[in-house]
């Protein structure tokens, strides 16, 4: 397994149709951990299979629908906000703000019923776990995951909702869709948008809590873009790419990488990559050139417009709801106030405590 670390190398393997998506999913490829999405998702499929499945769901993801999104994400923001001030002068950011957030706005967007949260949550993981659970642990939740979504779409299908669920439901019945791609797409778009997002939002309070970024730009609607933007570089949630195999001996940064090895890359190390971005240890409001974030080439994020926007407003509505917001402090060893998720490929925080 080949690591890339720079950042016009990396974004070379994440573009290149040599280094293969599908290739690394088939019994006895090269393996960096046992985080990966099924091989019937649109994240394990390449050429026409990829460009299929990605034309039934790219609609839902154009500037025009995330925008009509942004009063359903302010209104939750504040409704949870409301709830968080009603609990005292302290809370979990996590737990109250970070995790609902996303929940609700995959909710509307695909139509899972918010009430189905707690089915989904203990489960969304798997797609990221590395260690933190045992392989028979993590073949159940996915069992369950499965199980979830089928019968979801056995239920919605006797509805005629206005969703993206639904919409792939009648891609199915039209032939566009297998059963096992409804079922894998549907799963994709629910937990690699959730664990994420999450991610990011709680990333994105800490570095600001932290003092790592004046809170000025937090308040100003026109900064606030470049703040976002400059987070997601340098405290990315996602900072491993999903592996990709050679399909044939190739060259690359003086290496050469032979047909059926793996390369991964490293999305954090691109996004501070030295000779991309200047200063790149330091967030600036002048920055240019795309990060690796949403990764590039044909696998590229989908939803990343819906993530920034959730960044944004989770952002500008937390820190003008509580100006005074700040880290509470550690009551013990034990209890910490930042307590940092394990065992996934993904970062996040499974706690941040706040006072204000």
């Amino acid at each position: 397994m080949w690591l890339v670390s720079d950042y016009a190398l990396g974004r070379l393997v994440l573009s290149d149709r040599r280094f293969s998506r599908a290739a690394a999913v088939v019994p006895g490829a090269p393996r960096l951990n046992s985080a990966a999405p099924s091989p019937t998702s649109m994240m394990s499929l390449d050429g026409t299979d990829h460009a299929r499945l990605r034309r039934i769901v790219v609609a839902a993801f154009t500037t025009g629908k995330v925008s009509a999104m942004a009063p359903l994400v302010r209104r939750t923001a504040t409704d949870l906000l409301e709830g968080m001030s009603r609990g005292g002068g302290s809370a979990d950011l996590v737990a109250s703000f970070a995790e609902p957030l996303p929940v609700a706005v995959l909710g509307a967007l695909l139509g899972v019923p918010v009430e189905d949260r707690e089915i989904f949550d203990s489960s969304v993981e798997v797609l990221f776990d590395i260690t933190a659970s045992s392989d028979l642990e993590k073949s159940r939740q996915q069992l369950l995951l499965v199980d979830y979504m089928s019968t979801l779409i056995d239920r919605k299908r006797l509805r005629d909702d206005d969703d993206l669920l639904t919409d792939l439901i009648r891609a199915h019945d039209g032939d566009a869709l297998s059963k096992a791609e409804l079922v894998s797409l549907g799963l994709a778009l629910l937990t690699a948008g959730y664990e994420t997002t999450v991610g990011q939002i709680s990333l994105a309070a800490l570095a600001i809590l932290q003092g790592g970024v004046p809170r000025e730009w937090v308040k100003d609607e026109k900064r606030v873009d470049a703040l976002v933007e400059e987070l997601l570089r340098a405290t990315p949630s996602t900072a491993l790419s999903f592996p990709r195999v050679a399909l044939e001996d190739i060259e690359i940064g003086g290496i050469s990488v032979r047909a059926g090895e793996a390369v991964v890359v490293s999305l954090l190390h691109g996004n501070r990559d030295g000779s991309a971005f200047t200063e790149p240890e330091f967030l600036r409001d002048d920055r240019s050139g795309a990060h690796l974030t949403f990764g590039h080439g044909i696998h590229r994020c989908l939803g990343a417009p819906l993530a920034r926007l959730q960044v944004r407003s989770a952002l500008l509505q937390l820190f003008a709801f509580f100006p005074e917001l700040r880290l509470a402090e550690d009551e013990s060893p034990a209890r910490a106030a930042v307590v940092w998720k394990d065992g996934l490929i993904t970062r996040g925080l499974s706690s941040l405590r706040v006072t204000w």
